[in-house]
């Protein structure tokens, strides 16, 4: 009689899926590319609404999704906003925050550590005189962004560096965030 032990699933990930999608995409490299998309509508002075469903990815549309996610995003009082939502630059923080976390997470589960606790505490700084337009020559978006991590798992603090160090360079959000991104903007007008 043979016995067939489970796929570890460590710090909830499925380890067995993530070779097994690394050996797909090694084997058929077309089904790397994807697409994300979201809309957005204006709903009332800085409160605006997205909507994400759908995606490209591994060869074909995902349907996997049942119902799209919405996001709201706003402005506090200060920056001509009433507190609807967080603001586009606070979402950029949390999307940072959760490509690294999900990162180090996936990285330490193939890498045979598990992990305790991940937590982090993120702040970007910008001067608001560039995107009000008062001044140009103050960038219009932060000029600096802070990671701070705190990370305990059943492995030295050698190999827990040597995680966040590999999730840096496995993030998607980032690597777009670190490096220019070329973004086409179209508007039909009228």
């Amino acid at each position: 009689m043979t016995t067939i032990t489970p796929a570890p699933v460590r710090n909830g990930i499925d380890t067995a899926q993530v070779y097994g999608t690394l050996d797909a995409l090694k084997a058929q490299p077309e089904l790397a590319r994807f697409e994300f998309r979201a809309t957005n509508r204006w709903i009332s002075g800085t409160h605006l609404r997205s909507t994400i469903h759908g995606f490209w990815g591994a060869g074909q549309e995902d349907s996997s999704r049942e119902t799209p996610f919405v996001v709201d995003a706003s402005e506090p009082p200060v920056l001509f906003g009433h507190n609807e939502a967080p603001n586009p630059a606070e979402f950029l923080l949390h999307a940072l925050a959760g490509c690294l976390t999900l990162t180090i997470i996936n990285v330490a589960a193939a890498r045979k550590v598990t992990l305790t606790e991940v937590s982090s505490t993120l702040e970007g700084t910008l001067d608001a005189r560039g995107a009000t337009g008062i001044d140009p020559s103050y960038r219009n978006g932060f000029e600096r962004v802070r990671v701070s991590f705190s990370i305990k798992g059943d492995a030295p603090r050698e190999k827990l560096a040597e995680i966040v160090e590999r999730a840096k360079a496995r993030s998607v959000v980032y690597d777009m965030v670190a490096n220019p991104v070329p973004v086409d903007v179209v508007a039909e007008i009228g």
